[in-house]
């Protein structure tokens, strides 16, 4: 059975889809027909219910990509072919606390809020209120406002919230992200990875220039391209349409702390007295040759010899 305010999925015969929090007291109208959303609860995920004319709907647990896709929007959202690079990148999971600035409509916070999990926190900045306003609706939609605290402002000039300042990482989604490398600077944690989003490549040169003087480095700039194929297995080839831009991203680390001060080490003291050349390391031993014993047993041998060479 499906809890009240639980997100469910509802795809028609056509395949349309729908993301829709469970009301069993609520009637769902679609084209269809009539959808009881309390047959639907009962029913439960991986089942199927019809509307009063007959029409079979599906059931399905949303994945993140459906959330993502079902956000309402003013804005022109972030892709999930970029949102789950950039995922990886931040190095979002359980119980990390990541800055965003720039919330649109939410997409981008909707993963980030998803993928911190109860023990994390999602700081997302936004300096129009409508669009703040539309985020957290959103969020709220999908259960996941309580992992998310919310900021109008604009952070080119006000920075980042005190209480955001040690993050494991940061995401900006701005007109001008130069004007902000300083104050991002400042609110991560020494090393942290930062993420940038640009339309334009002169975009992405003006933000190149600015973090060459700036606290970052590990420059990584790319762009990522998405071609379904038409599913048909005797007639498989692409479809005959594609996204061909979304958006340029960049990526870069902290440099963090600054190297201590570092001396190299004095070479060791020798016991010798100055001017003394250095000890060669082998002992030298007694002086090679014969001594006196060895030189009377000599001559009485040689003498002996000419002995007996005149007899």
């Amino acid at each position: 059975m499906i809890q009240t305010g639980e997100l469910v999925l509802l795809i028609s015969p056509e395949g349309k889809r729908y993301l829709r929090p469970l009301d069993p007291a609520q009637a769902f109208h679609t084209q269809e027909g009539l959808l009881k959303m309390d047959e639907v609860a009962l029913a439960g995920f991986g089942a199927c219910v019809r509307t009063h004319k007959g029409h079979p709907y599906r059931i399905l647990k949303p994945t993140l990509h459906d959330c993502i896709k079902g956000v309402k929007r003013l804005t022109t959202i972030m892709y999930p072919k970029e949102i789950g690079y950039v995922l990886l990148k931040l190095g979002a999971g359980p119980g990390r606390r990541i800055i965003e600035a720039g919330s649109g409509s939410g997409g981008l916070t909707t993963a980030l809020a998803w993928m911190a999990g109860d023990t994390g926190r999602v700081y997302t900045c936004e300096k129009r209120a409508e669009f703040s306003k539309l985020a957290r609706e959103n969020l709220e939609r999908n259960g996941l406002a309580q992992r998310v605290s919310f900021f109008t402002r604009d952070v080119s000039e006000e920075g980042f919230p005190e209480e955001a300042h040690g993050a494991d990482a940061l995401f900006l989604d701005v007109r001008e992200p130069s004007d902000c490398l300083e104050h991002a600077a400042r609110a991560v944690c020494p090393g942290a990875p930062v993420g940038f989003l640009l339309p334009t490549t002169n975009q992405i040169s003006d933000l190149l220039r600015g973090l060459e003087t700036s606290e970052f480095d590990d420059v990584e700039v790319l762009e990522i391209m998405l071609r379904r194929y038409k599913p048909v297995a005797d007639r498989l080839r692409p479809e005959d349409r594609m996204v061909a831009h979304t958006g340029f991203l960049v990526f870069a680390r902290h440099k963090g702390l600054p190297p201590e001060p570092w001396t190299p080490p004095a070479p060791p003291e020798s016991d010798a007295a100055p001017g003394t050349p250095p000890d060669s390391g082998t002992e030298s031993g007694p002086e090679t040759g014969p001594g006196p014993a060895a030189g009377e047993h000599a001559a009485r041998e040689a003498s002996g010899d000419r002995a007996d060479a005149g007899s």
